[in-house]
């Protein structure tokens, strides 16, 4: 347990201090700041316990583990205050440029026999029948023309 004792320098605690005063940060990571301030062992005369921290900073017993973790696995404070950014998006994307033009070409195509126009119903059946794609929906398919400038209209 000692070596998750967190101990800051004057500056990283001037630092830390700042960051919570000004109101240009999210309110996560301001509470995130405030949660590493008030563990901070050094100079400090009493100690919060950390039932009384969690009761303060309105967190959780895991939040404020984590919070400590994270804090002493990160390099800098900086580090430790900033949003990471993600390396790829959740869900690969199913539409792609290629099945986009697939689809505004059939959409220009000629209309199948015993239909008057193209809808978006009948063009998301269309290109799945062609094998452009598994599955579509027909709102797919209207947010792939809009962004085209297209209108089955």
């Amino acid at each position: 347990m000692e070596n998750n004792v967190i101990e800051l320098k004057a500056e990283e605690r001037e630092e830390l201090e700042k960051y919570t005063k000004r109101g240009k940060h999210s309110a996560k990571l301001i509470k995130r700041a405030r949660v590493i301030l008030a563990l901070d062992r050094s100079n400090k005369v009493r100690t919060q316990r950390i039932n009384e921290i969690c009761k303060t900073e309105r967190v959780s017993r895991q939040g404020l583990n984590n919070i400590r973790s994270e804090f002493l696995a990160a390099a800098s404070i900086s580090e430790f205050l900033s949003r990471k950014k993600r390396e790829t998006p959740p869900i690969e994307r199913k539409i792609t440029g290629e099945v986009e033009a697939k689809i505004v070409a059939t959409a220009c195509s000629e209309v199948p026999k015993g239909y008057a126009r193209w809808t978006l119903r009948l063009l998301a059946e269309k290109v799945v029948e062609l094998g452009y794609i598994d599955s579509i929906s027909f709102n797919s398919v209207k947010t792939v023309l809009k962004k085209h400038s297209l209108s089955l209209i």
